[in-house]
């Protein structure tokens, strides 16, 4: 079956498939250009939580899971707590974006969504071709959420993993502190390694705790699970609890160059397009980002690529992953003094990509050690 209906292509419907599809179904509604958002099935299970942080009210709010003023950062001989003002730290749980997505989609009859795998896209000068398991689509540009395979086959751009497991856990006594979230915990570290608790709690009995690696390496699954049950017991003081849900993931943290794949049908989005933030894992709020820069292109009939990727940002994130690359047990030292020696407002603005040379300059040089010269010349020469 050939289908040739369609303006708009999406490949993915997850998180930068499903912001996009509802960024382009508002763009082009009056317009009559038809939109096929393909996956291979629908999402709907509770398997990750997003978070992210930002200045004020947002367009998530009405499906938050939680929200927080203050964070938390310890490690070794370091406690710190952080005043996030004028930011907000804020999560939401998968099942809650996929449900509140679908349902803002199905307002819009030019939107269809395809329940098939996508085997292979082509392009020529006129049209791009996605070809699924059951059939072909013609559109005039193609969305893809896919991580190139080239990515995988190739040893000189940095690979770090943030690789986890998190437990939602259910306590018989009230051990959590609700006023505010762990953002990195180092006192629980495995050895040599770059790697710290997450804790965000939604109740003084109830919490997400996630033991998290930023590392080269893989661990086995108990690991995980050691570390998770020796902070409930061994911080928390509790035995006594019951695991709700669990979620695991392995995203990448790379300075491959994704933006490279795109051309002009076919454009690169999501874990596939880069849009991870290598120096720190998050993604959800960056994706809103380049989903308004996105819209913007077309509005101003450029590129929809263009403007999607930052030589200088990733030059400093080239930097870090260098470090954690060559050292990843200096990851706690790193991050001491990067949470530490520096403004919440300095911080979330350099990993927001929107920070000033003064900024940038005043967070290098709190960094200032051999590993981080090193891994500067290393990556500048």
């Amino acid at each position: 079956m050939l289908n040739t209906g369609f303006h708009y292509t999406i490949v993915g419907a997850g998180c930068a498939g499903l912001q996009l599809a509802m960024a382009l179904a508002e763009k082009t509604q009056a317009t009559n250009k038809k939109i096929a958002l393909i996956d291979k099935r629908r999402p709907s299970k509770n398997d990750k939580t997003w978070s992210f942080w930002e200045a004020g009210a947002g367009k998530w709010d009405s499906i938050l899971s939680s929200s927080y003023s203050y964070a938390f950062f310890k490690a070794p001989n370091t406690e710190l707590k952080l005043k996030l003002n004028p930011y907000t730290y804020k999560s939401l749980k998968a099942a809650d974006f996929y449900t509140y997505s679908f349902e803002k989609l199905k307002a819009y009859a030019h939107v269809i969504f395809i329940e098939e795998e996508v085997v292979r896209i082509q392009e020529n000068r006129k049209e791009a071709i996605v070809t699924t398991a059951l059939g072909s689509y013609r559109c005039s540009h193609v969305f893809d959420s896919r991580i190139p395979a080239a990515f995988y086959n190739q040893n000189r751009y940095l690979k770090i993993q943030q690789h986890f497991k998190g437990i939602r856990v259910k306590t018989k006594n009230p051990v959590f502190n609700t006023q505010a979230f762990t953002m990195m915990d180092y006192r629980f570290s495995y050895p040599d390694s770059t790697s710290f608790m997450y804790v965000l709690p939604y109740s003084p009995n109830e919490a997400l705790i996630e033991f998290t690696f930023f590392s080269p390496f893989t661990v086995k699954e108990s690991v995980y699970d050691q570390y998770n049950k020796n902070y409930l017991k061994n911080y928390l003081n509790t035995t006594d609890f019951e695991i709700l849900e669990t979620e695991t993931g392995n995203i990448p943290m790379s300075n491959y160059p994704f933006h490279k794949h795109h051309t002009n049908r076919i454009t690169k989005i999501g874990t596939g397009g880069g849009w991870v933030k290598p120096s720190s894992g998050y993604s959800f709020k960056n994706t809103e980002k380049k989903v308004k820069q996105i819209i913007k292109n077309i509005e101003e009939d450029r590129l929809t690529s263009y403007g999607l990727y930052s030589k200088k940002y990733n030059f400093y994130d080239t930097i870090f992953l260098k470090v954690l690359q060559d050292n990843n047990h200096l990851g706690p030292w790193l991050f001491t003094k990067f949470y530490s020696k520096n403004s919440v407002p300095t911080m979330f603005r350099f990993l927001d990509e929107e920070s000033r040379f003064k900024e940038e300059f005043k967070i290098m040089r709190s960094l200032f050690s051999w590993a981080f010269i090193k891994a500067f010349f290393q990556t500048r020469f």
